[in-house]
């Protein structure tokens, strides 16, 4: 089969007409605020974090990065939100192991898939949780809780931050490898349910880090633990789970996603301020105070991990026989 010439040449050309087109996109971007969903409400966990990244964020790019919390379905409205919003690079999406991947599992009809219906900017931190109790409950470690919950006083509640939420699934996790039962009860938000334990009102939570830091730092909490498989200096005085359950090791990620069809040029520039914002003194200690490890990964590898997160948190799930009902 012959190509003519004319034809060569008019594929070279709407080739290199196409890469200047996307280099034309990026070049001003932003020219505009930049939305950024979170799935989470205010005081969460994953609002206090996305707070500290965005902050930086906005002033690499040169423009004002807007938080917009999107709480419920532990996370699930956030998250669909970000799918359908226009990808144009103005929308970013906060993602995290609990919205993107625990909370669509508890879902019969799963309404987005996390690897297919998003694009992906890249990873920055991995989220501890602390085992936390209220000051007043007399245990001083995993062992004396463990042994607390089967004297069968009562009440003995764990809060979470919602059903599907980081802390309910770890919070069951805990439950099985332990071979303790206590009652669940699900807040809207990381921020009630640490403040639930800080009140009495439950006994005790396995929340991500930076929901319970204040309340540690204002001995409202009893730090009794953390979920990293080895000692951290982020909790310098705190043991790992492990050290009393061996092997137990739970941790989440957190990134941006963007909707899906962003142009690619936009998406490495934002990643690329990304990298730049998380290299900044006030980053670096923002996330040190909250106990949250900065871990940088590009799309690739970040696709990656939320596959694997995937896989390992569907076992769990079904492990646990865990439902959103």
């Amino acid at each position: 089969m012959k190509i003519s010439k004319f034809f060569v040449l008019a594929l070279a050309t709407g080739l290199s007409g196409a890469s200047a087109f996307a280099a034309d996109v990026a070049k001003d971007y932003p020219d505009r605020p930049i939305r950024l969903i979170v799935p989470n409400g205010p005081g969460s966990a994953v609002d206090t974090l996305t707070r500290i990244v965005a902050a930086k964020l906005g002033d690499v790019l040169g423009q004002q990065i807007v938080v917009d919390n999107r709480a419920g379905a532990g996370g699930i409205i956030g998250m669909e939100i970000a799918k359908n919003a226009t990808p144009d690079g103005y929308t970013l999406i906060s993602a995290t192991t609990a919205a993107s991947t625990i909370a669509r599992l508890l879902l019969k009809n799963p309404t987005f898939h996390p690897v297919n219906d998003y694009d992906y900017v890249g990873q920055f931190a991995v989220t501890l949780n602390v085992l936390v109790v209220y000051p007043k409950l007399p245990v001083k470690s995993v062992k004396e809780l463990i042994a607390y919950a089967k004297s069968g006083k009562q009440p003995f509640n764990m809060a979470s931050a919602g059903v599907g939420s980081q802390s309910h699934l770890s919070g069951a996790y805990f439950q099985q490898a332990a071979g303790i039962n206590s009652l669940h009860v699900p807040y809207k938000g990381g921020g009630p349910s640490s403040g639930s334990v800080a009140a009495g009102e439950s006994q005790w939570t396995l929340i991500p880090a930076p929901a319970a830091m204040g309340h540690i730092g204002a001995g409202r909490l009893r730090p009794l633990a953390h979920t990293l498989p080895r000692r951290t200096a982020l909790l310098p005085t705190v043991p790992p789970i492990s050290d009393t359950i061996p092997g137990f090791d739970y941790t989440g990620w957190m990134g941006f996603f963007v909707p899906k069809g962003t142009p690619k040029a936009i998406g490495a520039k934002i990643q690329a301020a990304v990298v730049k914002a998380m290299e900044t003194p006030e980053v670096k200690k923002g996330m040190a105070y909250q106990a949250t490890e900065i871990v940088v990964r590009g799309p690739g590898e970040f696709r990656k991990a939320v596959q694997e997160s995937m896989v390992e948190n569907e076992k769990l799930v079904k492990a646990l026989g865990l439902s959103a009902n």
